[in-house]
């Protein structure tokens, strides 16, 4: 009867030693399917995260670029208005409006008219408007035209600068 006790014990030990290396085995796997699917997920992210960092390098660096494009129009705009009013210190607007206004009227009105066409040609609009009628006069010193009696519409100069 102690043989059939210790085989029973025996058997129940093996049983339960085998049930343990069961759970185990099935709860292993259960692990790996576990671990293998956010492997993929991941993954996926991963890739996600590697797009994004190389999407803002290409932006950073094309932000680098468009800064410095911005900056030199900025410095060349800059030097544009410093130029212009350079020009404007030597003209003597008052004295040249009171010696000839006519003539002054003329030029400034042909470049006005000048500046709307390029403004209307930069933004898209037809920018080869003739003048406007009050403008086209072909009376002496007045009209479009300049000081220097060009037909260009952009000068802006003075016929008499202004002394230091």
């Amino acid at each position: 009867m102690i043989k059939i006790y210790a085989l029973l014990i025996v058997l129940g030990l093996l049983g339960g030693v085998g049930y343990a290396g069961y759970s185990y085995y099935t709860s292993t796997q259960q692990r790996i399917q576990t671990l293998a699917e956010n492997n993929a997920k991941l993954e996926v992210a991963v890739q996600t995260a590697e797009a994004s960092v190389s999407a803002l390098n290409e932006s950073a660096s094309k932000n680098a670029k468009l800064t410095t494009e911005l900056q030199n129009k900025l410095q060349k705009a800059e030097a544009y208005g410093d130029n212009l009013r350079k020009k404007l210190r030597n003209l003597d607007l008052i004295g040249d409006a009171l010696r000839n206004p006519d003539n002054l009227e003329g030029r400034m009105n042909g470049a006005t008219a000048k500046i709307w066409r390029d403004i209307m040609g930069d933004s898209g609009g037809a920018d080869d408007q003739p003048l406007p009628s009050w403008l086209q006069q072909d009376t002496a010193g007045a009209g479009s035209k300049g000081s220097d009696n060009s037909t260009t519409v952009d000068s802006t100069t003075s016929s008499s600068p202004k002394a230091d």
